[in-house]
């Protein structure tokens, strides 16, 4: 059985250690240190929300990010939108833990007000751009290597 929580600090060395292997299967591009997972994930000033999947036996599988879009954000969205960043251990793909992940960041996100999530996924990315799809993400935007998919938090 999979329990979804909210991330905490000491959570952040197990975050790396799956965000590795999907580094290490070319899943991922971004940092995957500890570090990086607590600036940019848990410890960040802007993040709503950092839900973690963990196994009974506490090991984390799954994060999903919202992160609040701040004026001059890097993405260039509005201000006040939300940004989504989901990554799943490989070893646990396909599971249910992207859905349930996702029913904490959507209530979360209608909670806050925002109104649109972004997900901005790499263009060679399968499994990402299904997921979001599945989630009923919509593309609105393409970049070079990446696509940019959107979801109508009042819908």
């Amino acid at each position: 059985m999979v329990h979804i929580r909210q991330a905490q600090p000491d959570d952040a060395d197990g975050i790396s250690v799956f965000l590795k292997k999907l580094t290490a299967i070319g899943q991922r591009s971004l940092p995957d240190t500890a570090d990086y997972v607590l600036g940019r994930y848990i410890d960040h000033p802007d993040v709503l929300s950092c839900c973690l999947a963990v196994s009974e036996g506490g090991t984390p599988l799954g994060l999903q990010v919202l992160v609040r879009a701040s004026a001059g954000n890097e993405y260039g969205l509005t201000q006040g939108w939300g940004i989504v960043g989901t990554h799943i251990d490989p070893d646990a793909a396909r599971q249910g833990i992207g859905k349930a992940l996702f029913t904490q960041t959507r209530e979360t996100a209608r909670l806050n007000g925002l109104r649109f999530l972004d997900a901005a996924i790499g263009d060679q990315n399968a499994g990402g751009l299904a997921y979001y799809e599945r989630m009923g993400f919509e593309t609105y935007a393409t970049e070079p290597g990446r696509v940019r998919k959107r979801y109508d938090v009042s819908a």
